[in-house]
């Protein structure tokens, strides 16, 4: 099928009109009109080649939410007129122990799970994502959207922002009694706020910016640091259970690893595209503190995190945007000059 979309045709060159093949469904697909598509760092950070292997034309996207057009003939879970939502995934082995888990993020197949764009898709292809028409997808790969209508283009960066923040809550256990920070209000951080706080967790948010003290707390913090004052980090030492560090620009980790009590974790979220300065060892050994890494969800946490979402009505803080303004989107992106999310209206694209 021939699908309108938007592409980039190499790393310095601005996204422009592209027509890509969809195909038709196979007997486990569904065919999707995709209505809109939160824009992420990774979009851009693909798009320009920041992170290697970028294979062009490059159609970024992986935070859609679309209407079913179509089904193949052993699909059992939805047909058309339902509402649907694609993540960052599209396919993965689903033989290995962590694709039999749920957890297909961390697919150990050949390839690992093949993402929603710049995937493999058999030489010289690669897959295509959001910032398009429609999307054919596995039966497996489609998740229910159970958000009102009116909430649907803020429900669609829930499909990465939301899971990103999402899974390392649940996998370190956030909930009453804990004490969580979230460092960084922004795309990723932000949703971390509401979830956070919506789990019931005692939610602290940290910010460089005093500016966003008042916002940080209109999403749902009980306590708001502006992380370069010393006092107020101070005050904070040795008290959380839970770090989640959404920070996608290199910076000291070891004020905020201070902050852990003993056996605590701060999970690192933000993908910068240069190491952060190493660690003080120290740090760490004393208190038995833990860093480490989550990526994205596996597709059951990812449909729990929707359901969840849908029930305590949480969605995205999002700014509508045209198609054809992705490239201002971008530049404005690369100054934190959005709150929190850009989301594409593929109306735009017709």
């Amino acid at each position: 099928m021939q699908t309108k979309a938007y592409a980039a045709k190499g790393p310095t060159t601005p996204l422009g009109p592209h027509t890509i093949e969809r195909r038709e469904p196979g007997p486990k697909d569904v065919a999707i009109e995709i209505l809109y598509c939160g824009v992420c760092h990774s979009d851009l950070h693909t798009a320009r080649s920041e992170w290697p292997g970028t294979k062009y034309p490059c159609v970024p996207g992986h935070e859609i939410v679309g209407r079913v057009t179509a089904v193949g003939g052993q699909v059992d879970r939805f047909k058309a007129g339902d509402l649907v939502g694609v993540g960052c995934m599209v396919d993965s082995c689903r033989t290995c122990a962590s694709c039999e888990e749920g957890l297909e993020q961390y697919c150990d197949g050949p390839v690992g799970f093949t993402g929603t764009y710049n995937g493999p898709l058999g030489a010289p292809e690669n897959t295509h994502g959001g910032y398009s028409a429609a999307i054919t997808v596995d039966e497996h790969f489609v998740l229910k959207i159970t958000h009102a209508e009116k909430d649907l283009a803020a429900a669609a960066p829930l499909l990465c922002a939301g899971i990103t923040t999402w899974s390392p809550l649940r996998h370190w256990g956030a909930g009453p009694g804990k004490k969580v920070g979230i460092v960084g209000i922004g795309g990723l951080g932000h949703m971390g706020v509401k979830l956070a706080h919506a789990l019931g967790a005692h939610t602290v948010a940290f910010t460089t910016s005093p500016a966003k003290v008042a916002d940080a707390k209109a999403l749902g913090a009980d306590e708001v640091v502006v992380s370069k004052d010393a006092e107020q980090m101070a005050k904070h030492a040795g008290s959380f259970d839970l770090i989640v560090n959404t920070v996608a620009a290199p910076h000291d980790l070891d004020a905020f690893t201070a902050l852990l009590k003993r056996d605590g974790t701060m999970t690192l979220v933000g993908a910068p595209s240069t190491p952060h300065p190493s660690p003080a060892v120290f740090n760490l050994v004393f208190k038995r503190r833990a860093i480490a890494g989550s990526l994205i969800g596996g597709i059951p946490e990812t449909q729990e995190m929707l359901d969840f979402c849908a029930k305590h009505g949480i969605t995205s803080d999002v700014e509508m945007i045209a198609m054809q303004d992705i490239e201002k989107a971008y530049e404005r992106m690369l100054k934190s000059d959005v709150k929190y999310r850009f989301v594409i209206d593929m109306e735009s694209l017709k």
